[in-house]
């Protein structure tokens, strides 16, 4: 096959056709003919620039990964109070539909990935570190600010908001909640551990 001349076109297709083929099939179920047909190319086109498709999947999952928290940092820099930047943390994490729904089916679809490949885990654990990175940015402005008077160490909170959010991220993928009840859920949690009285969203 002839060599493109924009290789980095070439991936970036490749990138998107995985992520489209993982969101429609599962990634269990997104086979290298899948992918190749999604970008109109042959098996070993997508060979020739991904030699291992799980080195595809892992760039599939680094820019999902990307979008999630740039998407999140936005929503909170939008804001200026402190309980309003938290919120927005808040409600930056929560699957409600769109972009945020979409993103987070798919890193949820590519967990099985990050269990198994080490670049994959890497990326998750840095992933992990960056959300809990701004929840505790956020809970130590508002503390230092007198606004939150927080139940526990700002880093151990952080950490758990993240937590939190995965499980309940779950519970609205699959049906068992919906998007407004989970914050609601959320928002409840960060009342008591900032001790914020209720002043709304």
């Amino acid at each position: 096959m002839p060599r493109p001349r924009n290789q980095t076109a070439r991936r970036a297709q490749l990138v998107q056709a995985a992520t489209q083929t993982v969101l429609e099939r599962g990634v269990t179920n997104a086979r290298l003919r899948d992918i190749a047909a999604q970008a109109g190319l042959t098996p070993a086109s997508v060979l020739y620039y991904y030699p291992d498709i799980n080195d595809l999947l892992v760039a599939v999952f680094e820019q999902g990964t990307d979008t999630y928290v740039l998407r999140r940092r936005k929503a909170v820099e939008a804001r200026d109070t402190a309980w309003e930047r938290l919120a927005a943390c808040v409600a930056s994490g929560i699957p409600f539909p769109g972009e945020a729904e979409t993103t987070s089916r798919l890193l949820y679809e590519l967990l099985p990935v990050a269990f198994r490949v080490e670049a994959a885990a890497a990326r998750n654990t840095a992933f992990l570190a960056q959300q809990t990175d701004l929840y505790r940015q956020v809970l130590e402005e508002g503390a230092s600010s007198g606004d939150f008077h927080l139940a526990a160490p700002a880093d151990f909170l952080a950490r758990s908001f993240v937590a939190l959010e995965d499980g309940y991220g779950i519970d609205v993928l699959s049906g068992v909640a919906t998007a407004v009840e989970v914050e609601e859920r959320l928002l409840c949690h960060a009342r008591l551990m900032t001790g914020t009285p209720d002043l709304g969203k």
